[in-house]
């Protein structure tokens, strides 16, 4: 997939907003971010394992099972069916189905299809 104008930088900008989080221990702000970059990234299959990468490191920091677990299965289907097919606007934590399409935030809508 192509980036559409401004998308690979939105999604920069949301990884980046993620580290910042972290760094200060605001962990619920932290994975919010990563959860924007996900939706930005889920049809470029580098830009979406990388969310789901970082959100598995993400569940070890905070010695989550479910999250770890869940995000290493998605890492699998982030790298092999990004392309194929991806439930728009899923938010990609282990918290919700990664088969449930969801809405997409006002302000990302004009990079998502």
């Amino acid at each position: 997939m192509s980036w559409k104008a401004g998308q690979e930088e939105a999604f920069e900008r949301e990884l980046a907003a993620a580290a910042e989080a972290r760094s200060s221990g605001d962990t619920q702000s932290e994975f919010a971010h990563l959860e924007r970059a996900h939706v930005l990234g889920q049809r470029n299959t580098i830009a979406h394992t990388l969310a789901h990468w970082r959100m598995f490191r993400f569940g070890l920091r905070q010695r989550s099972l479910r999250e770890v677990f869940g995000q290493s299965a998605r890492i699998v289907a982030a790298l092999t069916k990004s392309r194929i097919w991806v439930p728009v606007g899923n938010t990609g934590g282990s918290n919700v189905s990664p088969f449930r399409p969801m809405p997409v935030p006002d302000d990302l809508r004009r990079y998502v299809d």
